[in-house]
């Protein structure tokens, strides 16, 4: 309103053709008038301006033009649309340019465009509600006003939600002097009123859900999840454009947008104006313009529009010109005139035009209601409701106010109310006419008659796009863009379906609208996260020991949720030096890992070794009592899911161990199998990761650390053998201590209540003093299952099965498990399948790089290769670059050079395939 008051009709440039375009609408549906707000890190654009409050210090700036926007040199597009017609992205992938399109593509997105966003940080908060609520109302106009008012004196908890700044909805068009403004402000006085009322202005209901579940979002870039027990959807209708040549130049705007402008905001769009339409509604925003003082012309295409109208009309002063319709519009950056059907020119300076109008039921297909066109009103309409919701007022086709007052009160569906007007509710006034039968609408052909402002959807693309087989409204509207951004079919829709059914020679009513869904409006991305970003984007999750490792030096890295100590200053700056240290390091001596995110599975029950049993593909059925075993467990589609151990603890009861990665998952596999798979299974399966604390101690000089802490427990071969359990007693701290090794050293893992967490880490950490025990990091641990072939994540990754990590003889031949069917496929067990293997770098010491490529040596390096590297460390023991990974043939091909392509980094290395273990293949170390 305030750029129309200071004559400002240009407000910007067109997606594609930058065309010059200037204000149609007064609301959301305003396609053209995008504007980035703000600047620096609060820089915002593809704002509509219509839906903007004027305020202080408020910084407005136009978009997708240059040099400036009454000069745009990117107007020359327009001299070249017959090449960027319909389809034109996708054409650009076929044919003689589809090799160049990676060099002109930036070009094409440089010129064709909408606003640039800031790249500095959001220095702004956002904040996320959950409310309830026993009745919810989605518009303020007078069904929606009826609805809020009568289920408030009903008892009902009360939410209104309005999108503006002002509550009325089509009655804010109407005269300030007028009854229908009376009853408004009457209205509005008796919901101040009235109790257990909350009004929210400026907010849209952008989305419907699962459950009467509603997202709603407010200007201030906050997100409402609101919960009510009823909704009435009244959500008015949406007036469409007339389409015509020149129809998007600036002044030439919806007849209820201008009519709004004069009457609600005192702005006057021109001081000559040509009003055009196929309908009733348009007579009284060409009434209230004569009554303005402007000089108007009413164009009606129909030959016999209502004779009350038309006196009406005469007695204010506004030429009637029936029968005829604009065919075009002339005039450079503002309208100048208009040339109609007849051949007459009329002079003006502003057209408002009318083409009927539109239920907004985008929130109602939201919940997958199908809407159906109804052939008196000329509109689509909602189909069937899910019970809990309800529509009233305009949305339903309805057009008399009275109408209108009395759905909304039926609607909101509080028995009290009865359904009728409470007590003392202004009497609403009379409609003077029916805005939706309408006329019919010429649909003239050319580039310059624009269906879809916002993306330059002219009639010729929707006829072409026709042509080329897109006869689908779904098609079409993804072949041509149409109804696409921030318009999503407000305007365009109905209009560009007329023109689809009148090409394909079929009734509109034989085509359905394209689905909307949620956003109705554009949210703003920071509105959607909330206070979920940067560390707040996933709970943090902490060991125990989190606090020790951060005071002594610990580097931490975020693994899914946990922060994990990566490396130890002790051992060096940085991780490259660090891992390799604390590898040696545990190699010669002795380090302690906390390993407390591992996931930890209690399962017990009578029947828990059974359960067991079917889960890993190796037996587990027979284990004994203070016995731990490795096992392998699968997805139905025989892929590897998970390894870990699981321990033995009492006939009923087993402590199951997973990688931290895939803790949760495990659990909730275990848990769909117990509901669906065994319900007659008596086994009880329950997440025990955060009772335990968790930490490796791994090293040469393990078992004399670990006599010192616990001088009472036998540590022999015999009191501890590998892969056995023990329980012990440590100052008061009960400990569970597994023998079990996953870096190739002598090891045991020591798990103690959460609680004692850091009490039995600093007292290990004591008892190693005399030792040199270290603590190391996620980094080295990795690279130490790498050195002894044990996989990690990079190797189980989803995609692999038993048999290409080279672990297939340890499934159980003679017992069922999950997935061993679908295991079996020919496709999954074939012998040129890639297979785990390992690789050695050259002596030079040239870096390996994970995801590398491998070729043979005698073959062309291109194509996807013959594998690839999953893992890759240096190896001190090695001296050199070692990793692991997947190679057609696996094993067969021990000994031979590949070649490891990185092609993004232009690095080819030629490497040694060799058994994937590379250190201490006999296992003596584990027993040492």
């Amino acid at each position: 309103s305030a750029l129309l008051a200071n004559g400002k009709l240009l407000v910007g440039r067109s997606f594609k053709y930058h065309r010059p375009r200037g204000i149609v609408g007064a609301g959301v549906e305003e396609p053209n008038a995008l504007v980035t707000l703000g600047q620096g890190a609060r820089r915002e654009p593809n704002i509509q301006a219509t839906t903007v409050d004027l305020t202080e210090g408020l910084t407005a700036e136009s978009q997708n033009r240059w040099p400036s926007l009454a000069f745009d040199a990117m107007a020359v597009n327009g001299l070249f649309s017959r090449f960027l017609s319909a389809g034109f992205y996708y054409k650009t992938f076929m044919g003689p340019f589809r090799k160049s399109w990676m060099t002109y593509e930036p070009s094409i997105r440089e010129a064709a465009g909408l606003g640039t966003p800031s790249r500095e940080p959001d220095p702004d908060r956002y904040e996320t509600i959950n409310a309830y609520c026993d009745v919810l109302v989605i518009g303020s106009g007078p069904a929606g006003l009826a609805a809020a008012l009568s289920a408030a004196e009903s008892g009902a908890d009360v939410t209104l939600v309005e999108q503006a700044s002002a509550l009325g909805g089509q009655l804010l068009a109407k005269p300030v002097d007028s009854p229908a403004d009376s009853w408004r402000a009457a209205m509005l006085d008796r919901l101040d009123k009235a109790p257990s009322v909350t009004v929210l202005r400026r907010t849209t209901a952008f989305g419907l859900y699962d459950g009467r579940v509603v997202g709603l979002h407010t200007r201030r870039n906050s997100i409402t999840v609101i919960h009510p027990e009823r909704i009435v959807l009244a959500t008015g209708a949406l007036e469409r454009p007339l389409v015509f040549a020149g129809n998007d130049t600036p002044g030439i705007m919806l007849a209820g947008a201008a009519r709004t402008y004069l009457n609600h905001y005192g702005v006057a769009p021109g001081r000559r104006a040509v009003v055009a339409t196929n309908n009733d509604s348009a007579y009284e925003a060409a009434i209230d313009f004569a009554r303005a003082g402007i000089g108007t012309v009413l164009v009606d295409s129909r030959r016999e529009p209502p004779p009350p109208l038309c006196e009406r009309l005469k007695q204010a002063g506004v030429t009637l010109r029936r029968g005829d319709a604009v065919a075009r519009a002339r005039g450079g950056l503002a309208v100048s005139s208009v040339e109609l059907t007849s051949g007459a020119k009329l002079p003006c300076d502003f057209v408002a035009f009318s083409g009927g109008w539109s239920p907004v039921l985008h929130l109602t297909s939201h919940r997958g209601s199908k809407p159906r066109f109804d052939n008196g009103l000329r509109c689509y309409v909602a189909g069937a409701l899910e019970d809990g919701l309800a529509i009233a007022g305009s949305v339903t086709g309805a057009a008399e106010t009275a109408v209108c007052v009395a759905q909304g009160i039926e609607a909101q569906g509080i028995e009290a109310a009865g359904g009728t007007r409470p007590s003392g509710m202004p009497e609403p006034p009379e409609a003077p006419h029916t805005p939706y039968g309408f006329g019919p609408q010429p649909t003239p052909g050319g580039k310059k008659a624009f269906v879809d402002f916002q993306n330059d959807v002219s009639v010729a693309d929707i006829r072409q796009a026709h042509a080329e087989g897109y006869r689908h409204a779904e098609h079409l509207k993804r072949y041509t863009t149409l109804g696409m951004a921030t318009d999503q079919g407000k305007t365009s829709g109905l209009n560009a379906l007329e023109i689809l059914a009148e090409t394909r020679g079929e009734d509109l009513s034989a085509l359905g609208p394209t689905t909307f869904r949620p956003p109705y409006t554009p949210v703003t991305v920071g509105a959607l996260a909330g206070q979920a970003v940067g560390q707040h984007y996933h709970p943090i999750r902490r060991t125990p020991m989190h606090d020790w490792h951060l005071a002594h030096g610990a580097t931490m890295l975020q693994v899914g949720h946990w922060l994990r100590p990566h490396f130890y200053a002790w051992a060096g700056a940085s991780y490259q030096e660090a891992y390799t240290r604390e590898m040696s390091h545990v190699r010669r001596h002795a380090g302690l890992m906390d390993i407390s995110t591992l996931g930890k599975i209690d399962v017990q029950g009578p029947d828990a070794a059974e359960f067991i049993n079917r889960v890993y593909v190796n037996a587990f059925k027979k284990l004994s009592i203070g016995k731990a075993r490795y096992g392998l467990m699968l997805r139905d589609d025989g892929m590897v899911l998970d390894d870990g151990t699981t321990a033995r603890l009492s006939e009923t009861r087993f402590f199951m161990t997973t990688t931290t990665g895939e803790a949760a998952e495990v659990l909730a596999h275990l848990e769909f199998l117990h509901q669906t798979a065994w319900p007659e299974l008596k086994v009880s399966v329950t997440s025990i990761t955060d009772q335990w604390a968790g930490m490796a101690l791994a090293g040469p000089r393990s078992r004399a650390i670990l006599q010192a802490l616990l001088p009472e427990l036998d540590l022999t071969e015999e009191g501890l053998p590998l892969m056995g359990l023990a329980h012990a007693d440590l100052a008061g701290h009960p400990v569970r201590i597994m023998r079990l090794s996953f870096s190739g050293e002598r090891a045991y893992e020591i798990y103690t209540p959460a609680r004692n967490g850091l009490a039995v880490w600093e007292r290990a950490i004591a008892a190693g003093q005399a030792h040199d025990l270290r603590p190391y990091g996620l980094e080295a641990m990795g690279a130490l299952r790498i050195e002894k072939g044990l996989l990690v994540h990079a190797e189980l990754d989803g995609r692999t099965t038993l048999a290409d990590v080279g672990l297939d003889r340890m499934a159980s031949k003679k017992k069922p498990f999950v997935g061993k069917v679908l295991a079996q496929r020919p496709h999954l067990t074939r012998e040129d399948r890639p297979s785990l293997v390992g690789l050695e770098g050259p002596d030079s010491g040239a870096e390996l790089r994970g995801g590398a490529i491998l070729f043979f040596e005698d073959e062309p390096i291109t194509g996807h290769g013959r594998g690839h590297i999953t893992s890759i460390t240096w190896s001190p023991e090695k001296q050199r670059y070692i990793g692991l990974g997947f190679l057609e043939g696996g094993a067969a091909h021990i000994g031979r050079t590949v070649i490891a392509s990185s092609p993004t980094r232009d690095a080819f290395v030629a490497v040694r395939v060799t058994d994937p273990v590379f250190l201490d293949p006999e296992g003596e170390r584990l027993r040492g």
